[in-house]
């Protein structure tokens, strides 16, 4: 099997051209945890399959290294328009892409053959308990959590995966790796969450660190940088258009208000290629 090793903002994953369908459905878990271990196997944050869409262009399925399918990525999907323009799978721009958050669709920045920047259009935000999924009813902003003695106020959003956003007055010497899987595995997400720890840094302009689903710490989380964005405006700390500085980079991230729609901006690149022998999968 073919592949090649991907990051966007240091968000790294393993992208495999599966148009043909050629990988059996059952052992994609096992393979996503194969191949992202960082020790015996290529290393990255998760497994991406390119497949074929019966109504869009293409098809986006995304692995955690512990073998769990997630909605959806958004540095992920930046790697999977770039892998599709520069190995030549389709000349289309922009891009329309299934993925388990519905449609979205991509458009490229072009310098000659190379994309040196997708902006994703990702779509309506939710905020509401029902949608995050949390616990209970009504909206998911400044919600009370304790955790180890101390209070944090959670702010729920949904980009199609579930997010916990946390905003701190500094990040500087925060324990994200103690508190970030105690807010994953909280009983106030049913299903789990992407947990982010968010300091302001100015009007419109956040830093983040990520705790992300089936994961672990990660140098970026694309739709994790939306969500921040959208309890960023709901609790009335920026305005719209918002620089996201993770440990990885930056991605700009716009919620526009006409639309209701969040949009993605940033890099993604290819950093090699290769192929498994046989006999490891």
């Amino acid at each position: 099997m073919r592949f090649s090793k991907m990051h966007g903002l240091g968000n790294d994953f393993v992208v495999v051209d599966d148009v043909a369908r050629a990988i059996p459905e059952a052992s994609l878990p096992e393979i996503s945890r194969k191949l992202n271990d960082r020790h015996f196997g290529v290393g990255g944050d998760g497994l991406i399959l390119i497949r074929p869409s019966v109504e869009n262009d293409f098809q986006m399925r995304m692995f955690n290294p512990d073998g769990t399918e997630a909605e959806m990525c958004g540095n992920g999907i930046r790697c999977f328009a770039v892998y599709i323009a520069e190995h030549g799978l389709s000349a289309k721009n922009p891009l329309r892409a299934d993925t388990g958050a519905g449609t979205l669709i991509l458009n490229m920045e072009k310098e000659g053959d190379r994309v040196v920047s997708v902006r994703v259009d990702m779509g309506a935000p939710r905020n509401d308990k029902t949608e995050v999924p949390m616990q209970g009813a009504g909206p998911a902003i400044n919600v009370p959590l304790c955790l180890e003695g101390r209070e944090f106020l959670v702010n729920g959003v949904s980009m199609g995966n579930p997010h916990a956003v946390i905003f701190l007055d500094t990040l500087e010497g925060f324990p994200v790796e103690q508190f970030g899987p105690l807010v994953e595995r909280n009983p106030l997400f049913p299903e789990k969450a992407n947990v982010h720890f968010v300091e302001q840094v100015g009007a419109n302009e956040l830093k983040m660190r990520i705790w992300e689903r089936g994961a672990g710490l990660t140098l970026a989380c694309g739709t994790g940088a939306c969500a921040s964005t959208v309890a960023a405006v709901l609790t009335g700390r920026t305005g719209r258009d918002v620089k996201v500085n993770l440990p990885g980079g930056q991605l700009r991230i716009e919620w526009d208000e006409a639309t209701n729609h969040v949009f993605m901006t940033g890099p993604a690149v290819e950093v090699f290629a290769g192929e498994t022998d046989p006999e490891f999968l």
